[in-house]
């Protein structure tokens, strides 16, 4: 089968048959053991056109296949090898007597000895299994049988085979990568556009010595990349021709150039017009249940849903698994989800949208697209404004792909309508508690209605984890505890878990404790089921010590889906080492999850039993004593964060924490921005939070205290939403204060995305009311942003007289530090009027000051300024010592994009002088840090290397 078709009997080959006998004949060895039914036969031998006798010449071919393989056999005498069964034909062979069996025998052993730590006899076994193969899976056929599912499979197998023994070899060391190059090198011949091959190829030949090798390769396949099918070169295959570079990827914060911001949000045309360039594969499931049980008629009807054989959906196919609380919708979809991944090679995306978090934080359908955007690997800077464009880019980006997409806790209808794609070949499955009927009736969804679990599949529940012999001693123990547990997913595993860490326990003690149990949830009355497992909640709650049921109940006050344990401590008014044990305990007993180190998680029903119970022991007062705590421990540590990021940038005042407040520390810009990435989510939630439920004066202060951040990293949209959200909440409070950092950075926003009009009266709007407050530093920051979006729209005179006022309130305050960066914005704006001697004198001006300060940034940027204008100027010389200065600040301070920037501009001036050579080694390494950081600058730097003929960062000089 590992190659042409072939059949010997002893040490006779075999004449065989016919095309169609021979075609039989694969297709039976490759199910070797395993009946296939007649209709998949004629299937595979006539495609969709067979003739009427179809059926009775398959019965001929069967005839003859048995007499060729068993000469003596009596005319009607039963085969020993070929029988008839189950609505076909089986095929009874061995490893022995089939290369096929053989090939996946071995690398079934290689996969051993790998989990074995054994790479070099793991490798030594797939080159064994990959020496069977003499051709493509059988070979002899014609070309439309060769082209069935049953048979590319085969291939697809050998390619596996292939890609891990490159793994295992490179894992191995010695000489095993040049053992197994010959193989690759064929391999990857037959698949030029596989990007996974391609890239274990360039690491063997580099591994084994073969570098320029290497890089030709990644050349090569680059080059056909873009010319057949428009893309660049996916992750793998970067960090591929990286490790050969020797080169680390690290990706780091976009910041402001030289005398300004960066650019603004590409449009929805624009952003649209990239989406074929995305080569990203997201692979977003959670982690599949190992000890899942049952749901076996349930998962039969969604895998319905999908084609026979390896076709794909001719349109998208929406699943609405919906059910109770605790009833296991995620765990049945999330399971079902992998179970099928291979029918999506385009990925799986994944999202909780939280449609019934008891704080009301559910994920909006934007913030959903945004993340499978990011998923995809869109810039924050590319996408366009506005749901409806966000949503043009998702369905352009899953267009002509097969991508499975799994949408998690939709509240209804109109939560996941925004996030179906439009086009054939996806599939969604959905799980809400709600019957959505509308996407049933509107989407042509197939609606899957999920119970509590069978008798049968609760005893096995348990089986699976207290083990099958202890069920057994006591069944009706057992029995009860089912019953008691109203046969729900969720309580059983807690009853499970609790019996699991206590093994000498007998279960029918576990069952008396849950019979005993009075606690009940109200949220779900009159379910009994649910009852019943409100009673294994609170048997597990108070085994609790009491420190840990107190951190139990108030994490229900948490807005986001998991926190750190610096945030635990600020809720439970404690230090970090007095809450890790408690935290451990409470994981300990399935009250809690750890989903990644140090973060923690909590179900939903069992957060809403742990509300219920807050409100019932601790007082409302204590209640909102711990959340003002929490939400203390947010803004301070954004403000921590947005200090290390911009030190001398003027910032909210803010009144002191209080006590138990617990703040991180972040030693530095990549700690500080690595903290507002994990926490942006929290943050945001936090924000709608404390304007739906408290006060609001928090939920201001943090959206004021995000606004650089936010903006510097291209999320605007999310700006806008949260600036929303807060400004509602001053305007409520009636806080001059927060209504005027809500106006200003709504305008700023709206500039960015390039909405004038909106932006001109947010800020105007800002103006008065800083005035109204006596806030000078606050007015020169809007005047700041006037100017720079009037320079945007060409207005340069409008700028100078914004930049002019802005001045003049820093100088009347006294803040110097704010003159000098005003006067490094006026030169700028000199040089994009031309007036380059006045450039000159301004920003040397600011580079003074900033020196006199030991504002390092800021003298960065003057330097920056100041070579812009040299250039222009044409002394070449000067422009680059003054380059040399802006990259040597920018590069201590770790500013990674205004290092890039300013290499961009290095080779701008050795451009000019005539100096190609010298221009490419800078616009090279700046390329390099751009594609670090995605940012679409990356695109436009390579064309000009592309003028220069040398846009291949790879290259040396």
């Amino acid at each position: 089968m590992l190659g042409p078709v072939r059949a010997w009997r002893g040490d006779t080959e075999l004449v065989l048959g016919p095309p169609k006998e021979r075609a039989l004949l694969a297709l039976l060895l490759t199910a070797a053991g395993h009946p296939v039914a007649v209709h998949e036969i004629v299937d595979a031998l006539w495609g969709q056109d067979p003739p009427d006798t179809a059926v009775s010449v398959v019965q001929r071919h069967i005839g003859a296949l048995r007499r060729l393989l068993e000469p003596g056999l009596p005319a009607r005498g039963e085969s020993r090898w070929l029988v008839r069964g189950s609505g076909g034909y089986r095929l009874d062979v061995d490893a022995d007597s089939l290369d096929l069996l053989r090939f996946r025998a071995l690398r079934r052993q290689a996969d051993q000895a790998a989990q074995d730590r054994q790479p070099a006899a793991a490798t030594e076994l797939l080159m064994e299994a990959l020496a069977l193969w003499r051709g493509p899976a059988a070979s002899g056929t014609s070309a439309e049988v060769r082209s069935h599912p049953s048979f590319t499979a085969l291939d697809d197998e050998h390619l596996a085979a292939v890609k891990e023994a490159a793994e295992l070899a490179l894992e191995a060391g010695g000489g095993l990568g040049a053992r197994v190059l010959v193989t690759l090198r064929q391999a990857a011949a037959q698949h030029p556009l596989d990007e996974g091959l391609q890239a274990r190829l360039i690491l063997v030949l580099a591994a084994t010595g073969h570098q320029a090798e290497a890089l030709d390769v990644h050349r090569t396949v680059r080059t056909r990349l873009a010319d057949e099918l428009g893309v660049q070169p996916g992750p793998e295959l970067q960090a591929a021709h990286q490790r050969v570079l020797g080169r680390t990827a690290t990706r780091s914060e976009v910041t402001e150039p030289g005398g300004g911001t960066a650019e603004g949000a590409a449009g929805p045309a624009e952003a649209v017009a990239a989406a074929p360039a995305v080569t990203v594969r997201p692979a977003q499931l959670p982690v599949d249940l190992a000890a899942f049980t049952g749901r076996r008629s349930e998962l039969a009807r969604v895998r319905d849903l999908l084609p026979t054989g390896d076709e794909q959906p001719s349109t998208v196919v929406i699943s609405a698994i919906g059910g109770m609380a605790g009833v296991g919708k995620t765990t049945l979809a999330v399971h079902w989800a992998h179970s099928v991944a291979d029918r999506f090679p385009d990925g799986q995306l994944y999202v909780n949208l939280r449609g019934f978090h008891p704080t009301g934080s559910l994920m909006s359908a934007a913030e959903a697209i945004r993340s499978f955007l990011d998923a995809f690997g869109v810039p924050a800077q590319r996408l366009p404004a506005g749901l409806d464009a966000q949503a043009a880019l998702y369905r352009s980006l899953l267009a002509d792909r097969r991508v499975l997409i799994v949408l998690d806790n939709a509240r209804d209808t109109e939560h996941v309508r925004p996030l179906l794609p439009g086009a054939p070949g996806c599939m969604v499955v959905v799980t809400s508690r709600n019957q959505l009927y509308g996407l049933v009736a509107g989407e042509g969804a197939h609606s899957l209605s999920l119970d509590v679990l069978s008798d049968a599949d609760a005893h096995a529940f348990l089986s699976r984890r207290l083990g099958a012999e202890r069920v057994a001693r006591e069944p009706d123990a057992v029995a009860e505890i089912i019953v008691l547990c109203g046969r729900l997913p969720l309580a059983l595993a807690v009853v499970g878990a609790r019996a699991v860490v206590n093994p000498t326990f007998p279960l029918a003690s576990v069952a008396e404790e849950l019979r005993d149990s009075e606690d009940s949830l109200d949220a779900f009355a009159g379910e009994a089921p649910v009852a019943d497992a409100r009673s294994a909640f609170s048997w597990s709650y108070q085994l609790l010590t009491p420190a840990a049921a107190r951190v139990f109940r108030l994490l229900a006050l948490h807005p986001g889906p998991d926190c750190s344990v610096a945030a635990v401590a600020s809720l439970a008014g404690q230090r970090v080492g007095q809450v890790r044990p408690l935290l451990a305990e409470l994981v300990r007993a399935h009250l809690l999850t750890e989903p990644v180190p140090g973060r923690y998680g909590c179900h939903e029903l069992l957060r809403a039993y742990a509300g219920e119970l807050g409100r019932a022991q601790d007082g409302a007062q204590d209640l909102d004593t711990a959340r003002r705590r929490l939400l203390g421990h947010y803004l301070h540590t954004v403000h921590a964060a947005d200090t290390v990021i911009a030190p001398t940038r003027e910032r909210l005042r803010l009144r002191p924490h209080a006590t138990g407040v617990t703040v991180p520390r972040l030693p530095d810009r990549a700690a500080a921005n690595g903290w507002l990435e994990t926490n942006r989510s929290v943050v945001l939630a936090a924000i709608e939070q404390d304007a739906r439920d408290g006060s609001g004066e928090f939920s201001w202060q943090l959206a004021a205290t995000l606004d650089l951040y936010l903006d510097r990293a291209g999320r605007w949209q999310e700006q806008l939403s949260a600036q929303a959200t807060a400004l509602g909440a001053a305007q409520r409070l009636g806080d001059i204060r927060g209504q005027a950092h809500g106006h200003k950075a709504l305008g700023f926003a709206n500039g960015r995305l390039d909405r004038w009009d909106e932006a001109d009266a947010h800020l105007a709007r800002a103006l008065e009311l800083f005035g109204e407050t006596a806030d000078a530093m606050g007015q020169g920051r809007v005047h700041r942003h006037f100017a720079y979006l009037a320079n945007r729209r060409g207005r340069h005179a409008e700028a100078l007289r914004h930049y002019a006022d802005a001045s003049s309130l820093y100088r009347a305050v006294g803040w110097h530090s704010g003159e000098a960066y005003v006067a490094n914005e006026v030169g700028w704006t000199h040089i994009l009027t031309g007036a380059y001697e006045d450039a000159l004198k301004e920003c040397a001006r600011a580079l003074a000051a900033h020196q006199v300060s030991g504002d390092r940034n800021g003298a960065a940027s003057a330097w920056d300024s100041l070579g812009y204008a040299h250039h222009h100027l044409h002394a070449h010389a000067r422009a680059l010592e003054c380059y040399e200065q802006a990259l040597l600040l920018y590069r201590e301070s770790r500013d990674r994009y205004l290092e890039a920037d300013t290499l961009v501009h290095i080779g701008d001036t050795h451009r000019a002088a005539r100096d190609d050579t010298r221009a490419a080694l800078a616009w090279r390494e700046a390329l390099g840090i751009l594609e670090e950081i995605d940012h679409p600058e990356a695109a436009d730097l390579r064309a000009r290397l592309n003028e220069l003929g040398t846009a291949d960062p790879a290259v040396r000089q």
